[in-house]
């Protein structure tokens, strides 16, 4: 059996990117309310394609954050906002290193801190982030600032999961475990036939968000064909 998502509020971090769309619509789907985060074109994008609750145009690696979304009740939070970059170890800056935290842990620190409150208040929540493939592996040569900083997340998040035993609120991560099937990722030449389905993707981390307490995952990974 799995816990229905209808009616339940759920906050996606990352609006209007590939990702936080293939889920936004997976939400929809289910009955789910759409509490939308995000910055700019890619958020303003969200708003029109998907009926929102509420609508937050916000900077999540500001500390500042926090407070905004304190302001929101959700049941959970679903943590897609993050970047990518590679480069060679010995070329790699501590620019490069304050990039790759800041977009991947920095922004799930804040969002967490900001809806977590609430949900201890209730006793009840779930906060789903996605993590990659180079750290489930431990390893992501030309990319050791990414892989180090996804798995930064997965540590974080197994951390709270344990923390928060008994108290109704769970913390689970997702892996890709290889590239996503995107417009961005095709454009840079690699074969569609070779990455995750982001339909597929997505449905995965509602699989992952819906399980019962008394049968639930804590992780899930999901991997391309080839």
């Amino acid at each position: 059996m799995s816990r229905s998502l209808s009616g339940w509020t759920v906050m996606l971090t990352g609006a209007g990117g590939a990702l936080a769309t293939a889920l936004a619509q997976e939400l929809e789907d289910v009955g789910a309310e759409l509490v939308l985060v995000g910055r700019g074109e890619a958020l303003a994008r969200a708003e029109d394609r998907f009926p929102a609750k509420d609508v937050l145009n916000l900077d999540l690696t500001d500390p500042a954050s926090i407070e905004a979304l304190r302001g929101v009740k959700v049941d959970a939070l679903v943590h897609t906002a993050g970047a990518f970059s590679m480069q060679d170890a010995h070329k790699a800056t501590p620019d490069d290193l304050n990039a790759m935290f800041s977009a991947n842990f920095t922004t799930l620190f804040h969002a967490v801190q900001g809806v977590l409150p609430h949900m201890l208040k209730q006793k009840d929540g779930v906060i789903l982030g996605v993590s990659a493939g180079q750290a489930a592996r431990m390893s992501g040569p030309k990319a050791a600032l990414y892989t180090a900083s996804k798995a930064a997340v997965a540590a974080y998040l197994g951390s709270l999961n344990d923390e928060l035993k008994g108290k109704g609120v769970y913390a689970r991560t997702l892996y890709p475990m290889g590239a996503i099937d995107t417009a961005r990722n095709r454009a840079d030449g690699l074969d569609p036939d070779s990455m995750i389905d982001m339909r597929e993707l997505a449905q995965a981390a509602i699989y992952l968000l819906s399980r019962e307490p008394r049968a639930h995952l804590n992780e899930l990974k999901v991997y391309p064909d080839v």
